[in-house]
């Protein structure tokens, strides 16, 4: 018998001056779920196969983050972690939630992190696949980052140019991204509003660049927060190494690889990932509010 899938419903959130789009779907205790900052990227196609499975037992939330999306647009090049993360805090005062379950691929990963850094009473439990961050200033990027963070630049945004990075860079089997998403990808990162300030782009400066270096955050070997951990080893956008450098980092994290898989964890191997996550996530939350 197949599971009646559940049909996320979808509102901005206005607080400050931001506008963030949000979908929602399930009850119980609240998880959210920040995509990763490749061209195009949202939080409903970045989460296409994981939604409803975790809405079976939790309250999912999925931002548009900062920038991307049907959000506004422009992100803070100083500190781009830092904003992203103050605007998630807005989003959880707008949304009356005192504390919730974070879980970041990529950006959204490194968004989740520094929220978990700067305000720890408001992160219960993290899930970070191939998080940014982590060892970026002390080796060369990766031949997958530059690709990203090269998009807008050059010749400008082209549907070759972000068929390649997914293809080629973002996941281990290209041949199984369906090319609907890629154009569908394409599309939304052409947006005026988008390419006139792209939301990931290379730090400005030396002090900025160490700003978003984790692994240089003292703050990280105190981080008692549970995390998980889930990460490719055929990443080519964000090292595996990162992840035993914060296991090695952090009091109370868990490690997972996984084979022959890229940086899109939660879209390659979907059926894994939502299992451990849930189990990891149910593990984490308050016993009345388990499901």
């Amino acid at each position: 018998m197949t599971a009646q899938r559940t049909e996320p419903t979808s509102q901005h959130v206005s607080f400050g001056n931001r506008k963030i789009f949000i979908s929602e779907a399930g009850t119980g205790y609240p998880v959210v779920l920040l995509h990763g900052g490749g061209p195009g990227a949202s939080g409903l196609s970045n989460y296409s196969r994981n939604i409803d499975a975790l809405a079976r037992h939790f309250r999912v939330i999925v931002p548009d983050m900062q920038g991307y999306g049907r959000s506004t647009k422009g992100v803070n090049r100083q500190d781009p972690f830092g904003d992203l993360a103050d605007v998630m805090l807005g989003l959880l005062d707008a949304l009356d939630i005192p504390r919730a379950h974070f879980v970041g691929n990529s950006l959204g990963g490194a968004c989740a992190l520094r929220l978990a850094l700067d305000r720890p009473d408001r992160v219960s439990a993290l899930v970070l696949m191939g998080p940014g961050g982590i060892n970026t200033t002390r080796a060369l990027p990766t031949a997958g980052l530059g690709k990203l963070l090269d998009y807008y630049g050059g010749t400008g945004p082209s549907l070759e140019k972000l068929r390649s990075f997914i293809r080629e860079y973002l996941v281990h089997d290209g041949a199984a991204v369906p090319e609907d998403m890629i154009r569908q990808r394409y599309e939304v990162s052409i947006d005026p509003d988008v390419v006139a300030a792209p939301p990931l782009r290379r730090p400005p400066s030396l002090a900025a660049a160490l700003r978003m270096d984790f692994t240089r955050d003292r703050r990280l070997a105190k981080c008692t927060i549970p995390t998980l951990v889930l990460w490719g080893t055929a990443d080519k956008v964000n090292r595996p190494s990162g992840g035993k450098a914060l296991q090695s980092r952090m009091p109370n994290c868990d490690l997972y690889l996984f084979a022959n898989t890229g940086h899109w964890v939660q879209w390659e191997r979907a059926e894994e990932f939502n299992a451990a996550t849930t189990a990891f996530l149910r593990q984490q939350s308050p016993e009345g509010a388990r499901r």
